[in-house]
């Protein structure tokens, strides 16, 4: 009885401090998507998701958005990811900063497989792993802007519709099938093939997703 009494409050002592550790995170790689491939319901949907997982692992007291553009489509103007995530800093789960602010973070930021952690801060699995999850939906160029033009990088700005669309995808690992800057590119590797989740599976995906707290 000695021994559970003194273990009750230590117990409550680390789960606390886990705690406090989420309320600090303002960064994590979803460690699931709607489970409707690259159909994210639009920028609403995608940030509510964001928001979701977020105050399920206790830090859901700051406004979430995904790390994802969309297009110029039927007279709506383009929407440009790294306006939409605030000015940081932002830390993973396990308060490792991922980047000071937007131009850290599409320069020479600190993610890597190791800081690219869930919102649970479990690592999200990559190139070495089985299955790989590494793509990570984004539709963005590497300066996290908008794609121009006709080729569709968004699924249809995410609603997964168009048979022929595609989503660009960063790897979160920074690994790919060689050794180039897109390989590398935490945002901007390559399109996928197509936006079923079997198609975000098939070059390595699961219709993961950035997400940062913007407030």
């Amino acid at each position: 009885m000695r021994l559970m009494r003194v273990a009750v409050p230590v117990l409550l002592l680390i789960g606390a401090a886990a705690q406090a550790q989420s309320a600090d995170m303002s960064f994590f790689v979803t460690s699931a998507g709607p489970g409707k491939g690259a159909d994210l319901g639009g920028l609403a949907g995608a940030d509510r998701h964001c928001q979701a997982l977020a105050e399920a692992a206790g830090a859901g007291g700051k406004t979430w958005r995904a790390y994802l553009s969309t297009q110029a489509a039927d007279g709506r103007p383009a929407v440009d990811a790294r306006d939409r995530i605030g000015k940081g800093p932002w830390r993973n789960a396990k308060g490792v900063v991922i980047a000071n602010d937007v131009a850290g973070l599409h320069g020479d930021n600190n993610l890597t497989k190791e800081t690219a952690l869930d919102e649970r801060g479990r690592v999200v699995a990559g190139r070495s792993d089985s299955p790989n999850r590494h793509d990570i939906l984004t539709g963005s160029q590497a300066d996290g802007t908008a794609f121009a033009g006709p080729e569709d990088r968004t699924c249809g700005n995410w609603t997964g519709s168009g048979a022929e669309g595609a989503a660009m995808v960063g790897h979160h690992d920074r690994r790919g099938l060689d050794e180039s800057a897109p390989a590398k590119s935490w945002n901007a590797s390559h399109p996928s093939r197509g936006c079923s989740q079997e198609a975000l599976r098939g070059t390595g995906g699961d219709g993961l997703f950035y997400c940062f707290a913007a407030e």
